[in-house]
């Protein structure tokens, strides 16, 4: 098998003299914090196109789209003598982001490829002496492609929202070439709606209270049961990515609401395998703790606008229009693991805890708080507060919805996309993104804590199936019951 290109380990960022470099601006604090140790995250995107990669025409487009929309990803980040660091233009050669290998012919699996090939991305790191990002064109045949690219980014450069939705203002629509997919998180959030609307701005305030001591006391003791899932905090490990598909169908329900309700019973069903159960026989143990750390949008539409990209307001974006960047902070969602009889009861369940969770500033509360501390206690001190809240949790979640209608980027057609991190503390992370009428669970774990992610995406796979299938009866049920009442 052809051996994964060596990339250059993170050295040491080089220190300019003051006043070097055009246009210099300072790293936002949470781009800052992606450098600490601990901290040092890379967001990976795998595309698979539905027809081989036309390199020439993919690496065209790739320069005048990428830069043009964010010119972050033209830039150095520099650290200065005395220890902050800029962003400072450089030139951007567009042949030391691409690498296209020479991949055999004849290989085995070019399934089994394309999974370790992404998996061995996650030993490596990119050199600071170039923009931090890169992409990777593997020309195979798989059981689902005709060719697959891994865009890697790192962290400070933007969050998975920003990042994600850079590539899809790349994009557009097979059905009208020149039309930008539709995303359908391009409104105003309805998070202050929500508040707004909720009971009371006591129970606001109440929410918000009980989440941040919970936060709190997460950063100085609390720590969830230590499971087959959860593990010590070790860095720079390894990790595979699996993927699952399922067909969305027509879920009359809140898509979002059963998506949480299909990881919490995923996770169940998983442990409850390794702990020796089975479908009837519980072996869970009881009052088990298992938290996740959700990300959550602190921008005020739920997704980047691609129909406003422009060249003159792209360089803004960070400061200006706040679409790029890092505008995220992480919220701690229990789940709740046990068994149920009714499928649709871990949708009721995670349902109920997301409504407070929603009618509260937890948030914008943790952004606040972790800039202050930045401001009062220097960088470092605060990598370390946020590495301790996360080495006491069990795993990342996040969930993003996608285009509604099948695209194309920089005129390939794309058969799937599936977003996902490494560089975290946790054996972990589960990241969900539709695509056109489909739903893919990305999977990344580390193999020695969970050796079998394929089980774990068959648990997520059947529990989706059976409170889709639930959630389509109620609904049923209702309308027959609607129908019988009459008008």
């Amino acid at each position: 098998m052809t051996k994964t290109p060596s990339l250059n380990p993170l050295t040491k960022i080089q220190t300019f003299k003051e006043g070097e470099g055009d246009h210099e601006q300072p790293l936002s604090p949470m781009a800052r914090l992606f450098h600490e140790s601990g901290a040092n995250v890379y967001i990976i995107a795998i595309f698979g196109m539905k027809t081989f990669i036309n390199v020439d025409v993919f690496k065209a487009d790739l320069l005048v789209n990428m830069t043009k929309n964010n010119p972050r990803l033209s830039s150095l980040q520099v650290e200065k003598q005395n220890g902050s660091m800029r962003w400072i233009p450089t030139h951007l050669n567009i042949d030391n982001h691409v690498v296209v290998p020479d991949l055999d012919t004849n290989m085995e699996s070019s399934d089994k490829f394309i999974e370790d090939y992404v998996s061995n991305l996650s030993k490596s790191r990119i050199d600071n002496s170039q923009p931090l990002w890169d992409v990777h064109i593997l020309n195979t045949k798989t059981s689902s492609t005709q060719g697959t690219c891994v865009f890697r980014f790192h962290h400070s450069l933007g969050d998975g929202i920003s990042l994600i939705n850079l590539l899809l203002a790349c994009s557009r629509k097979v059905s009208d070439p020149e039309a930008l997919p539709t995303l359908p998180g391009n409104k105003v959030s309805s998070h202050r709606i929500r508040v707004a609307r909720f009971r009371s701005l006591f129970m606001v305030l109440w929410n918000t209270i009980v989440s941040l001591l919970m936060v709190l006391l997460t950063a100085l003791f609390l720590r969830d049961t230590d499971t087959p899932l959860k593990r010590s905090p070790f860095e720079n490990r390894p990790r595979r990515f699996v993927l699952r598909s399922v067909s969305l169908g027509d879920i009359k329900m809140t898509v979002n609401d059963v998506i949480v309700g299909v990881v919490q019973s995923g996770l169940y069903r998983y442990l409850n395998r390794r702990y020796g159960g089975g479908e009837n026989n519980n072996k869970v143990p009881k009052n088990i703790r298992l938290r996740a750390n959700i990300a959550f949008n602190l921008r005020a539409s739920t997704q980047v606008d691609v129909s406003v990209l422009s060249p003159s307001c792209a360089s803004s974006f960070d400061t200006r229009h706040g679409r790029w960047g890092n505008k995220v902070a992480c919220v701690l969602l229990p789940f709740n693991i046990r068994p149920m009889k009714d499928p649709l009861e871990h949708v009721r369940d995670v349902k109920t805890m997301m409504q407070r969770k929603k009618a509260s500033f937890e948030g914008f509360c943790v952004s606040f708080l972790i800039k202050l501390f930045i401001k009062l206690f220097g960088i470092k001190l605060a990598a370390k507060i946020l590495k301790k809240i996360e080495s006491r949790t069990t795993l990342w979640f996040s969930n993003m919805p996608g285009p509604q209608e099948e695209i194309s980027l920089f005129k390939h057609e794309v058969a799937f996309l599936a977003p996902s991190c490494y560089g975290q503390s946790t054996a972990l992370l589960i990241h969900v993104v539709s695509y056109f009428d489909k739903l893919t669970f990305v999977i990344s774990v580390d193999e020695e804590i969970i050796p079998d992610p394929q089980n774990l995406c068959d648990d997520l796979q059947q529990s989706f199936e059976l409170i889709k299938t639930s959630v389509n009866i109620s609904c049923q049920m209702r309308l027959e019951l609607a129908k019988e009442k009459g008008p």
